[in-house]
């Protein structure tokens, strides 16, 4: 027991104090967080925190339900519903190019068709992480862009349940195109409860998780979350889906404003060791194998995002500042990809799958956040026949 606290302190504080040392230049804290993670990694040389990074894997996982849970309780139904038909149309041309372009991609590379279906995957879908964290950051929550953003993202997270059902075969996760069906029906039917119970029953699950003092509060809002994450995870949903609709529901209740500022704490401590843990997965010692692809899906991913950025803020008649916000936002890739290129080695697919993969993540986790910092110097570079200036 000793041990494993002096390693998670230590976790804690070199995140903490790379991240400062960052910040005095102008950098964001999630790259150092990754880059923390990097250098006491069992993958390079040098000191070696945790021999196993699977270990964290629980608690890194208390980051990403508590950055999306943060989320939900930010926002409410309304304000990811009021959209509508432009935030479908948004959401789905940026999965169209960036899935589709990924897809294409992947069959070029002439690994396989499987293997072509993770790239897909992998280099299409945001990092709800990511994103979350650079939202929080930045202090861009209450842009006019955000409550698309966040539209964007959910809605990703909906397409994954349908995506990794249809991936299931290919996975070995189903035994039939008819099973996966039934997994992705399931995580529906759940998602659509928890849509209804945000939409109507906020005030009914207020009365169960309210309490007086705050101590009791966090120890009733805290256990719903994570029970409600759990139940997301068991039935095919992401616990980070799970998560944020949560964090909907209480969005409803009367002690929202209390749940959103006793949540920050813990949100930010446990985010710090998710991108920690991120860090720990990743082997730079594998990069030089598939280093041309990588570099090009990195650019193609960029390329595709900024396209959508731009048809995005069109479609909701946003400026050229507010779509650079989105593009550089939601380029970052990270959770999704690693989870799937997991699968993918317990499938025995392609070996060269995951140091792709990981570079790709790496890159852009590192990028993205960089980019999104410095998002206004770009903003000559969009002609002004596209979007209208700020």
């Amino acid at each position: 027991m000793g041990r494993e606290l002096i390693v998670l302190g230590v976790a804690f504080l070199l995140s903490g104090l790379l991240a400062r040392a960052g910040a005095r230049v102008g950098l964001p804290t999630i790259p150092l967080f990754v880059a923390a993670g990097i250098l006491v990694s069992p993958n390079t040389p040098g000191p070696v925190l945790f021999e196993h990074p699977e270990e964290l894997e629980l608690l890194a996982a208390f980051g990403l339900i508590f950055l999306l849970f943060y989320l939900g309780v930010e926002f409410s139904v309304d304000d990811l519903t009021s959209g509508g038909t432009r935030l479908l149309a948004s959401a789905g041309i940026y999965l169209g190019l960036n899935v589709g372009g990924g897809l294409l991609f992947g069959l070029a590379l002439g690994w396989g068709t499987s293997e072509a279906l993770i790239v897909a995957g992998a280099t299409g879908i945001s990092s709800s992480a990511i994103v979350t964290k650079l939202l929080v950051e930045l202090h861009r929550l209450a842009n006019p862009e955000t409550r698309l953003i966040l539209g964007i993202i959910v809605i990703e997270d909906l397409f994954l349940a349908l995506y990794l059902a249809a991936l299931a075969p290919v996975l070995g996760q189903a035994d039939s195109v008819a099973d996966g069906a039934l997994l992705f029906a399931r995580a529906l039917v759940f998602l659509l409860v928890l849509a209804a119970v945000a939409r109507w029953g906020g005030p009914v699950v207020g009365k169960v998780v309210s309490a007086k003092g705050d101590e009791l509060l966090v120890v009733l809002f805290v256990g719903f979350a994570l029970l409600v994450a759990g139940l997301a995870y068991e039935l095919g949903v992401s616990d980070a889906i799970g998560a944020f609709m949560a964090g909907l529901v209480l969005a409803g209740t009367a002690a929202a404003a209390r749940i959103e500022r006793l949540v920050r704490p813990l949100r930010d401590a446990f985010a710090a060791l998710f991108f920690f843990a991120f860090g720990l997965s990743i082997d730079p010692g594998e990069i030089s194998t598939v280093l041309a692809p990588a570099a090009a899906a990195i650019v193609l991913t960029l390329v595709l995002t900024m396209t959508a950025a731009i048809a995005a803020a069109r479609i909701n008649h946003l400026d050229r500042q507010a779509a650079l916000n989105i593009a550089f936002s939601v380029a970052a890739r990270g959770e999704f990809a690693l989870i799937l290129v997991t699968l993918a080695a317990d499938a025995g697919l392609d070996t060269r799958l995951a140091p792709f993969v990981a570079v790709h993540v790496l890159v852009l986790a590192l990028v993205s956040p960089i980019l999104a910092h410095r998002s206004a110097a770009f903003v000559r570079f969009i002609p002004a026949r596209l979007l209208p200036a700020a």
